[in-house]
């Protein structure tokens, strides 16, 4: 019955082939993955300036929809022949906080004319990204672009194959139609369709970005800094410093990114303050190293001079210190989403799919659940 309501559900919302979901739809989800394959011509640079504040709030729909699930993203931007690049690939990866910091440098250039190279860059999200094998694994692809593929280069592979391919591997795609260029609606709505997936139209600009600001939303912000204070680089040269940079990244945000991106940790299962590994109590806590484990080169200096029993007392303290601090947050985002809620009520945010992040949540909270 409930697989039943479920395929009902999709197929009120649109979606082209509800029965070719029904496979993907049995079991729980243990893997959500989405990939995004991103137009990133000149023509789109408002739609993506939108993304870059929008990412961490399209991955809390996920959260929210399963806090148990595993959450990995990939992104492939593409433009055109002739321009700086054809297809920029970033694989699959649940270090979602060092994706934010990739997106947030793409810049929208080239294009100046249509078709683009979308079946490209379509065979590559497909064929070429790291998807997860098994059946608990949901796989998602959302399009997004203004203009239709090229149709004339002989040596790619045409959307219909690449298609063809996605159905066999589980891979639902999606197509959001940025503008309305009536060749693009055409092939977006038979992307969707073959994809079994959902076609959706929105402003060139991406539409209007909703920011609900809350009163907890300060607080929030500096609880997320002492959060980060209470990180442990550790490991060689490298991985200390990208642990980093992604906290610098976060705190170059805007206030509302930074709040979403607070709010993806704090509804997490999984505990940590950084994605990616790294940090030294999130990674014991986790079970992803041992401590005993970790060489004295690679820990820091005020841990190398204690003896075993000392670096344990040190981290267990500080991991209790770490989580009076998550506890202290997760109540703050627990009354800022009842005021999210009834604000987003007053705008009837949730009856609306006319921007890109409102089509892309919707979306999800169908296909992940």
């Amino acid at each position: 019955m409930r697989l039943v309501k479920m395929v009902l559900g999709v197929a009120l919302l649109g979606f082209a082939s509800p029965a070719a979901l029904a496979a993907t739809q049995v079991g729980d989800v243990a893997r959500v993955e989405v990939v995004f394959v991103l137009d990133t011509t000149g023509s789109m640079g408002d739609l993506i300036d939108g993304a870059k504040r929008k990412i961490w709030s399209i991955a809390n729909t996920i959260v929210e929809q399963n806090p148990e699930a595993d959450v990995a993203m990939g992104l492939v931007a593409f433009r055109d022949r002739g321009d700086e690049y054809v297809v920029k690939t970033h694989q699959m990866t649940e270090d979602l906080q060092s994706l934010y910091g990739r997106l947030v440098k793409f810049e929208a250039d080239g294009g100046d004319d249509t078709p683009e190279s979308v079946n490209e860059a379509l065979a590559v999200a497909v064929s070429d990204i790291n998807w997860s094998k098994g059946d608990n694994v949901r796989r998602i692809v959302f399009l997004v672009g203004d203009a239709p593929p090229h149709m004339d280069y002989p040596d790619d592979r045409p959307y219909t194959e690449v298609l063809m391919e996605a159905k066999q591997r589980g891979i639902i795609v999606n197509a959001v139609q940025a503008g309305d260029m009536d060749e693009t609606r055409d092939v977006w709505k038979d992307i969707a369709q073959r994809g079994a997936g959902r076609y959706m139209a929105i402003p060139q600009d991406g539409g209007e970005v909703v920011v609900i600001v809350s009163p907890y939303d300060d607080e929030i912000r500096e609880l997320q800094e002492e959060l980060d204070h209470s990180v442990v680089p550790f490991g060689g040269v490298e991985q200390r410093e990208e642990v980093k940079q992604k906290m610098a990244d976060r705190a170059a945000a805007p206030s509302s990114t930074q709040v979403e991106n607070s709010k993806y940790y704090a509804k997490r299962a999984k505990k940590e303050v950084v994605t990616g590994g790294g940090d030294l109590l999130a990674d014991v806590r986790n079970g992803s190293v041992r401590l005993e484990d970790v060489k004295d080169a690679e820990l820091p200096a005020a841990l190398q001079e204690l003896g075993a029993a000392a670096r344990k007392a040190w981290v267990d303290e500080k991991l209790k210190a770490r989580v009076a601090l998550e506890n202290k947050m997760e109540a703050l985002m627990a009354m800022r989403d009842v005021f999210v809620a009834e604000e987003g009520k007053k705008t009837a945010r949730a009856e609306s799919l006319d921007s890109f992040d409102r089509a892309v949540e919707e979306t999800i909270r169908v296909q992940v659940k």
